[in-house]
């Protein structure tokens, strides 16, 4: 099917923001709007980087929830798979199509360890995180009752101070109980050091990185010493991921905010002191958002508020504009200072929304731009899969 008969019957405004070959004039507002040129450069700048350092990558799904973002990773990017958060997310990506994904997270309902364990039905390679015993059985079981194997990580807690057992000792007794499991393989390591990505200063985020591959190169020798190999030792974001690449202890990394680029993760400055959304990564993502009303003379107001966008990491910039700001938001409407009165009604502002995650979450659609039309129409495809 191509992507026009996919879209035939779709009303612009109604169901979809925009169709492809429309004017990006005509995009309807507010909606996801991808650069593809900034988006496809971004990709293949992480992919050529992680080739030569000599690891694989993983790109984390969670952020844009979209089987297409995923496969122009692996096409353009060389990755080698996916990682997600949740079950639902996982059953997304499958079906789309991607058959090595890495559920970076622990399953404990009984209903969600009996889907997780169905997945490899579909052809997929299915690995998921561990970081208690009693874990163990309840996976086991469930891939045994379906016929499948599960690969499975130990999770570290290597500084996040969420998920992930402390101890040497803890990883080894894990591995060995998921190594004698019928239905499990045990595959190696998953440390993720979530806190360290937003640090601002270079210099601080080293020295977290230290602490976290100390606690990684201690559990992989002491797994070693067990006679347990590690075949993947995972963590890495687009805050750090440099660090584990070249660590000679990781072989795997999961950045992927480094693809869209927001406000926050923008702000972090590179071993030099600039920005890294002034060098490293470009903005490829924008909440595309309309002047619906200037009845105050300094200050415009635009159509996207909370409801196209999360706060959580902060307000979004207007990008490409230093004349105006955006300075705050309520349910559907966003505050816009414009001193010297330059905006007018229906003018298009591209905003870079403080956090992309959750913000992607809140659309159904990417509208993809390429120069001054519309290029193609994505669907957000695991939006609200969060169970």
């Amino acid at each position: 099917m191509t992507e026009m008969s996919a879209l035939d019957g779709l009303e612009v405004g109604f169901d979809v923001p925009a169709l492809p070959g429309m004017p990006a004039a005509d995009i309807q507002t507010p909606c996801l709007v991808l650069d593809l040129d900034a988006l496809e450069r971004n990709i293949v700048k992480m992919g050529r980087a992680v080739k030569e350092m000599g690891v694989r990558h993983r790109v984390h799904g969670k952020m844009h929830k979209s089987v297409d973002v995923a496969k122009l990773q692996l096409e353009l990017g060389d990755a080698c798979g996916v990682c997600c958060q949740k079950v639902s997310e996982a059953e997304v990506f499958v079906r789309g199509g991607i058959m090595d994904v890495l559920v970076s997270n622990q399953v404990r309902d009984p209903a969600k360890i009996d889907r997780l364990a169905r997945l490899p039905l579909l052809g997929a390679r299915m690995i998921v995180c561990v970081d208690d015993i009693a874990n163990v059985a309840e996976l086991s079981q469930a891939a045994t009752r379906h016929g499948m194997a599960i690969a499975c990580l130990v999770e570290i807690d290597c500084g996040a101070g969420r998920c992930g057992v402390t101890t040497p000792e803890a990883v080894v007794q894990i591995a060995r109980e998921i190594d004698a499991a019928p239905g499990l393989t045990f595959s190696g390591l998953q440390a993720y050091q979530g806190a360290m990505q937003h640090l601002e200063r270079y210099a601080d985020r080293k020295a977290k990185f230290d602490i976290a591959v100390a606690m990684t190169k201690e559990a992989a020798g002491a797994l070693k010493a067990a006679g347990m190999e590690c075949d993947i030792v995972t963590g890495g974001g687009t805050g750090s991921y440099y660090f584990e690449g070249t660590s000679g202890v990781f072989n795997e990394l999961q950045s992927g905010s480094y693809a869209f680029m927001d406000a926050d993760y923008g702000r972090i400055l590179d071993r030099d002191g600039r920005r890294i959304d002034q060098g490293e990564w470009e903005n490829a993502l924008f909440i595309l958002t309309s002047v619906m009303s200037h009845a105050k003379p300094d200050k415009a107001i635009c159509d996207a508020g909370l409801k196209a966008q999360s706060v959580d990491s902060g307000l979004p910039f207007i990008y490409g504009r230093d004349d105006v700001r955006y300075v705050k938001c309520s349910d559907e409407h966003g505050v816009i200072d414009d001193p010297d009165g330059v905006l007018k009604i229906n003018d298009k502002l591209r905003l870079v929304p403080g956090h992309c995650d959750p913000t992607c979450n809140m659309h159904d659609w990417y509208v993809g731009v390429r120069g001054d039309k519309v290029e193609t129409l994505w669907p957000v495809s695991a939006r609200g899969k969060a169970y």
